[in-house]
């Protein structure tokens, strides 16, 4: 109980603490504070300067319209002194002249102390309200009627409002601003947080399946979910880990077959010898000459185990040029006609003329050996052999037919396989060292060919051989 809480804690902790979900959340958050911090200073900045330029433009609009109003009131008495003997009527002139008398609320852009007038002599008619304020302090604007100067209206700088209105206005803005930039942090930290988590499980859970792969446990799979890359890799991982528990059980039962292969012979030539050492058999010329049959019997299979080797090391001795493969198989056929006779077996062939492709004679020569050993070996006698060579498209088959018996359909997949035999009682005198069509598959594919195995039309089997045709062909 002890040691599976210690386990259930180590990943507890591994889950909280992955490297990579740790980096990928570091990142992310890094990323998102510093966008997060630049947005914030380009919006304080642009909220600064945006309107810093919005209350120029404005002010300088309230200034013109003021400004004709007060010419318009100034030209019935061509004087300020209506405005002089009451200052008072100042603040409802400016309202009234900006559209404000029946709105309570105070303007950003200031109210009728953010105004002065001065008459042509310069004379303040409306004075600042602090005296301390000099000329410097306003932005001024000439007022005429007609082309005579009847004074000067001055407006205070959206510098000076600014500086009146930052704790009213932009404060609230930058400190709005401000949530909205943590509010965005804090999601940022979420998703990061839950992205590295999602992410980490599933790293890690591919990094735990892949050391049981390369610690032997080749029955390691991952879940797969979803449609993403990581499913994917998954996918993969699993066709990986299938693949190579395959290859395994078919290395074992190869190194397990020929095991078995070799100590047949072998304990046949050790009860031989022990039957003439015990005197029970003579030591004669057919003695030996059935001993030699089963030394024999071991230099092929090990000369077919060799060449197996070698094709699966990518150094099968192959001399590949420019063949005439019709020649070549009409001669091989030619020569075996003998043999077929031997197995009371009739031979057909259709092969056209002049097929060329790049191959090895002597390769060939064995390859087609191997396929004449095997129907020789499984049909029935009397039996048939059809042999046809065409090209079709860039390639050239080669289809190989023999009469009954056939194979059942979940055998023909199987049929190449290294020291398979469709009947397990079979001897070797009859089904060979069950190397013959493993060794013609490795031949045709050492041609950058292939060989299939199909249903006869004859009852038995059919192999289609194909080959890439010479390109000049």
């Amino acid at each position: 109980m002890s040691s599976r809480l210690s386990r259930f804690a180590r990943g507890r902790v591994g889950w909280r603490f992955s490297r990579l979900g740790l980096k990928l959340f570091l990142i992310i958050l890094s990323v998102n504070v510093a966008i997060s911090a630049g947005v914030f200073m380009a919006v304080s900045f642009s909220i600064d300067r945006g309107f810093l330029d919005y209350l120029s433009q404005a002010q300088e609009r309230r200034a013109t319209l003021l400004a004709d109003s007060l010419v318009n009131r100034w030209q019935p008495g061509q004087s300020w002194e209506w405005l002089e003997r009451s200052p008072e009527r100042w603040s409802m002139v400016v309202r009234h002249a900006l559209g404000r008398e029946r709105s309570d609320r105070p303007s950003p852009l200031g109210e009728a102390q953010d105004f002065v007038l001065r008459d042509a002599e310069q004379r303040f008619v409306v004075t600042p309200r602090h005296t301390g304020e000099g000329k410097s302090d306003w932005h001024w604007l000439t007022l005429r009627s007609g082309n005579q100067v009847i004074g000067e209206l001055g407006f205070r700088p959206p510098v000076q409002i600014m500086e009146r209105m930052e704790n009213r206005f932009l404060e609230r803005q930058q400190r709005n601003l401000l949530i909205i930039v943590v509010s965005l942090g804090v999601a940022s930290l979420l998703l990061a947080g839950g992205l590295s988590w999602w992410l980490g499980r599933r790293t890690r859970a591919l990094a735990t399946a892949t050391r049981r792969l390369t610690e032997g446990d080749y029955q390691s799979r991952l879940p797969e979910r979803g449609r993403d890359e990581l499913s994917r890799l998954a996918r993969d991982f699993n066709v990986l880990a299938a693949t190579l528990e395959a290859s395994r059980n078919a290395r074992a039962r190869w190194v397990s077959d020929t095991a078995h292969e070799l100590r047949t012979p072998l304990a046949v030539l050790r009860g031989e010898i022990e039957a003439m050492q015990d005197g029970i058999r003579p030591l004669n010329h057919d003695s030996l000459a059935s001993l030699r049959q089963e030394v024999d019997q071991l230099e092929r299979l090990v000369a077919d185990l060799r060449l197996l080797s070698q094709s699966d090391a990518g150094a099968l001795g192959i001399q590949l040029a420019p063949l005439n493969l019709s020649d070549t198989l009409a001669g091989r056929l030619d020569d075996a006609e003998r043999w077929l006779k031997e197995s009371h077996l009739s031979l057909t062939q259709q092969i056209a003329p002049n097929v060329m492709i790049r191959g090895d004679a002597q390769r060939l020569r064995q390859l087609w050996d191997n396929l004449l050993d095997n129907s020789c070996a499984y049909t029935d006698s009397p039996g048939s052999l059809n042999v046809t060579l065409a090209c079709e498209r860039n390639e050239a088959v080669v289809t190989w037919q023999d009469s009954a018996p056939g194979v059942p359909d979940s055998e023909l997949a199987r049929l190449t396989e290294r020291l398979y035999r469709v009947e397990g009682s079979r001897s070797r005198a009859s089904g060979g060292s069950g190397l013959g069509l493993s060794i013609a598959s490795a031949l045709a594919h050492a041609h950058d060919g292939s060989l299939s195995a199909s249903h006869s039309m004859l009852g038995g089997l059919c192999w289609t051989l194909r080959f890439p045709l010479l390109n000049d062909h």
